[in-house]
């Protein structure tokens, strides 16, 4: 943005004045633009689907197409035998996959038991706003918001508390 704004603490006239709002005013999304990535990458890339299921994807969108414009009842069969052709395969390459990832696991550095943890967790449930009596204008229940907000979000104040919250999310 400094290269697109140039200084000028000497701005004369309204003329100059106006300029100089223009350029920032223009430069402000052109430098956003510029810093944002166009989309957010994945945390972990997922493993490509086989190629054959792939092509069954493609054949069955096609044919998908086709039915929304035609309205034949022999493509809209094809579709849905497709469909669960697609379905079927997914499931066993997902499978295929995961049996590969157990196989794979060695007891030894307890990564089995990790992966038995991730998949067994049950996701704790967040805690309903309680409010004291019924809030029914917009003010109360924006201060009703700040203070459940307030009392979940309270920093960590040391070491040990810290360390017995991580053993908590564990078990």
């Amino acid at each position: 943005m400094e290269d697109q704004i140039p200084f000028d603490p000497e701005l004369q006239d309204g003329m100059a004045i106006d300029m100089c709002a223009e350029n920032s005013s223009g430069a402000v999304p052109k430098a956003l633009a510029a810093s944002t990535p166009k989309r957010r990458p994945p945390a972990k890339p997922r493993p490509p689907i086989r190629a054959g299921i792939q092509d069954e994807i493609r054949l069955k969108s096609r044919l998908r197409r086709q039915w929304q414009v035609t309205r034949d009842t022999t493509l809209r069969s094809e579709v849905n035998r497709l469909q669960r052709s697609v379905t079927r395969q997914l499931n066993d390459w997902r499978n295929d996959r995961w049996n590969a990832t157990l196989e794979s696991s060695d007891p030894e550095n307890q990564s089995l038991w990790r992966k038995t943890m991730r998949v067994t967790r049950v996701p704790t449930p967040s805690p309903s706003m309680v409010t004291p009596g019924e809030s029914l204008s917009q003010t109360e229940k924006a201060e009703a918001l700040s203070d459940t907000l307030e009392t979940q979000f309270q920093p960590v104040a040391d070491i040990r508390s810290r360390q017995l919250l991580r053993w908590l999310r564990w078990r």
